[in-house]
């Protein structure tokens, strides 16, 4: 059993290496297509032969798993048995060792399948929608004349509605400046109606001055003419 054992182990190996390159291979050779080519119409690689070699190998490798397997619990049935009981220790140590060995393998197998079925579904995603942007380029050139006559037209109703914007908000800021300024021109019409009702007071008071300032004149004329009289009949008196 250990002898079937070791073979179907070392079987797994190789069979795991070959299944890890196919994927890696699988993968590199997808992005170098992609990198070296940029055009969309350039179709995606083919690999639908690389699609049943890795389906192939799966299988292969699920069904020496599963040999492996079922020679793990024959040794476990072995070491169960009531004839070795000396060698129970060093044949637990042994299966132990050839179940982590199994465990190591379908761990890796899953993971490495995993990732194949991700990559693929991935690049199948990838293509579907290389294929509808392709699909929408050859389309007709009137629907997408049509197309770009849509837009224009719409590009320039919003810029007929900007240009509306701006000018009712300019509208708006001079109304708002008449009517400020219609305000001011009320108050310095109020002002000048003020002063224009003043003025003829000023003017009475200014003549009533200046008929007091003739009066006190004439006094003082008449006093001065008078002394002057008076001093001279003295003098000659």
């Amino acid at each position: 059993l250990r002898k079937q054992a070791r073979q179907l182990e070392n079987e797994l190996d190789l069979k795991l290496v070959s299944f890890s390159k196919l994927c890696t291979s699988y993968s590199s050779g997808r992005d170098g297509r992609r990198d070296r080519y940029s055009s969309d119409t350039t179709p995606l690689l083919n690999g639908s032969s690389q699609d049943r070699m890795f389906e192939t190998m799966a299988v292969e490798i699920e069904q020496l798993l599963g040999k492996l397997t079922g020679i793990n619990d024959k040794m476990a049935e072995y070491t169960n048995s009531a004839g070795v009981p000396s060698l129970n220790a060093a044949l637990m140590h042994t299966l132990q060792r050839h179940r982590d060995i199994l465990q190591d393998y379908t761990h890796e197998f899953h993971k490495t399948k995993a990732n194949f079925l991700a990559i693929r579904e991935r690049e199948n995603l990838l293509g579907s929608v290389r294929k509808d942007i392709e699909s929408y380029k050859s389309g007709s050139g009137v629907n997408n004349r049509r197309t770009e006559l849509f837009l224009k037209e719409h590009e320039h109703l919003r810029n007929s509605d900007r240009l509306i914007e701006e000018t009712i908000s300019i509208a708006m800021a001079t109304k708002e400046n008449m009517t400020s300024q219609r305000g001011m021109l009320k108050s310095i019409q109020s002002k000048m109606n003020t002063l224009a009702n003043r003025f003829p007071a000023v003017n009475s008071l200014i003549q009533r001055i200046n008929l007091r300032k003739r009066r006190d004149s004439l006094i003082l004329g008449g006093v001065i003419g008078v002394c002057t009289i008076l001093l001279l009949l003295y003098a000659f008196h």
